[in-house]
């Protein structure tokens, strides 16, 4: 290819902040779902490469470009419900099998969404401001290239707090830094719910509670696994014992299967569901929150069969 950057190229990276910062030298665009990816397109060939540098062509065979050179940053993402993504149909396309790869693409296909512009015919873009970036970028839009929304109004992105994955926000005047976290801070969308304390997960320390395996009700009445807690400190981990030890019943339950856990890692003390805690958490992938949530406050409070499934929508 012969154009002024050449792949691998690190991504630039967002500083997560708790807020939206304010003032007229931001720009808000919506957070995306899926997988990073920059795109180096040279007349009608192309190529992608993920944010760790790998490439992605094979994975997403469907996904076109319009034709000229040009480089772009973006994400790669799946349409799920409610105008979300979804996460999980991603990364089933991660399989060695072309022919299972070529079934997904047409079931769920993918697409490219691109938010800034690095390079353009034979000019490298890295060193302008991102205002400028994105004019440019327009240029794209209207050859078919589809683009992340944006505007310049707090108020016009606090939906995307509310409903969406959140927010990035990005500094109009910043130059574009591979692999640094400048000129860009994450906002993501934070939830609470009041999920029942199914059991619990071993510490690595002996005498210690690791994680909470937390649990839902649907509205036939069964009760659902839907994560675990993260964040407990050192001096809870030791308190949580004593406290669950008289809800155990003696039985084990199993996570799913993980190429990143053993069996035993993934191994559990069963506890009666009797127990309640108000917990925060980010992300909901195939109705399982997919990090782990913190732990708010117990809720001697709520009954049990009150912690819904319907709180996940």
């Amino acid at each position: 290819m012969s154009l002024p950057l050449k792949p691998p190229i690190e991504p630039q990276l967002a500083r997560s902040k708790p807020e939206l910062p304010l003032g007229d030298r931001w720009s808000y665009e919506p957070k995306f779902d899926g997988f990073r990816a920059i795109t180096f397109v040279d007349g009608a060939e192309f190529t992608i490469q993920s944010r760790a540098g790998k490439p992605l062509m094979r994975y997403f065979p469907e996904l076109s470009f319009p034709p000229g050179r040009y480089v772009v940053d973006g994400e790669i993402v799946i349409d799920g419900t409610a105008g979300q993504q979804d996460f999980g149909a991603l990364q089933q396309r991660i399989h060695p099998a072309a022919s299972r790869i070529a079934m997904l693409a047409a079931q769920t296909p993918a697409h490219f969404v691109a938010f800034d512009l690095l390079a353009l015919d034979d000019d490298s873009l890295l060193e302008l401001p991102f205002s400028e970036r994105r004019a440019r970028l327009g240029a794209l839009e209207r050859d078919g290239l589809e683009l992340t929304p944006l505007t310049a109004e707090p108020a016009a992105a606090e939906p995307w707090l509310l409903g969406g994955e959140g927010v990035v926000a990005k500094e109009l005047d910043a130059p574009y830094r591979p692999g640094q976290r400048a000129g860009m801070v994450k906002v993501k969308r934070l939830r609470t719910i009041d999920a029942v304390v199914v059991g619990y997960r071993p510490g690595k320390e002996q005498g210690t509670v690791g994680s909470l395996i937390l649990g839902l009700y649907d509205p036939g009445g069964e009760l659902h696994v839907v994560g675990h807690s993260s964040g407990l400190k050192a001096a809870e981990k030791r308190a949580l014992v004593a406290k669950l030890t008289p809800f155990q019943t003696g039985k084990r339950g199993h996570g799913d299967p993980s190429r990143w856990k053993s069996e035993k890692e993934l191994e559990w003390v069963e506890l009666r569901p009797e127990l309640v805690v108000e917990v925060t958490f980010d992300h909901v992938s195939d109705g399982r929150i997919r990090h782990g949530t913190r732990i708010l406050r117990w809720r001697e409070d709520k009954a049990p069969r009150e912690c819904l499934l319907e709180q996940m929508r």
